[in-house]
């Protein structure tokens, strides 16, 4: 069996990767997510909201069973949150706690579980984090959302690297997968212009229909996480596999 563990598997880019990967046989998804919204006999659903630290601390050993027949493991960490759009000195402090909350400490400590708890088998073994293009230049208004994924980023390098001194076979990337037509996309094209100068050009990506359908993306992810070789690099965007 082919084993995938997605985080925001309720709505948007991860209940498209849950329900791409679900259509093909021999694979199971265990979703992590606040609301369970797929039904599917190798579909399990592990509630759980990512910004109460106190539970992912007490619940992360849910989400990492033993699977004697597994034959690949994957964490995707799609899971994240772009929080208030607002320019720093106009946030309340509690915003950076929770949108570094959901978009580094949570992936963290997924990751740090994972690893141990699957270190030692002999499948394939891989850890995709969703990432985005804003890890790499600075947007205005987006301060945390940036920082956060650019963390992300460098997390994800360190990660691959200790493992392959460790030479231990697993595969670290982190992915910045587009602009996707989701609930954040809204949340962006709501934002006043004083807080983001850059509304109007998000805007026109959708009355354009310039942003990609969760499902579109999904398949291009899938399919290259399926792929013997992912290519060298570990921090990528779309168009680059």
């Amino acid at each position: 069996m082919h084993y995938y563990i997605i985080t925001g598997a309720s709505r948007g880019l991860g209940k498209a990767l849950a329900e791409n990967v679900l259509q093909q046989e021999n694979t199971a998804v265990l979703g992590v997510s606040r609301h369970a919204t797929i039904e599917h006999p190798r579909y399990t659903h592990q509630p759980l909201d990512l910004s109460d630290m106190l539970a992912v601390q007490n619940n992360l050993h849910k989400v990492f069973p033993k699977w004697p027949d597994a034959e690949s493991i994957t964490l995707i960490n799609n899971a994240g949150v772009l929080g208030d759009i607002a320019y720093l000195g106009e946030h309340q402090n509690e915003h950076f706690e929770f949108v570094f909350d959901v978009n580094v400490v949570a992936p963290a400590m997924l990751m740090n579980t994972f690893l141990s708890a699957y270190s030692g088998g002999s499948s394939t073994r891989t850890i995709l984090n969703i990432s985005s293009g804003a890890a790499q230049r600075a947007v205005d208004g987006w301060g945390a959302y940036c920082a956060s994924k650019a963390a992300l980023d460098m997390l994800s390098q360190v990660a691959q690297k200790e493992q392959d001194l460790r030479a231990n076979g697993i595969r670290i990337r982190s992915l910045a997968p587009g602009v996707i037509d989701t609930v954040m996309q809204e949340h962006i094209r709501g934002a006043d212009k004083q807080s983001f100068s850059e509304a109007e050009r998000f805007s026109g990506l959708h009355s354009n229909g310039q942003l990609v359908e969760p499902e579109v993306v999904a398949d291009t992810i899938i399919k290259w996480l399926q792929s013997p070789n992912l290519g060298e690099g570990v921090v990528l965007r779309i168009t680059d596999i």
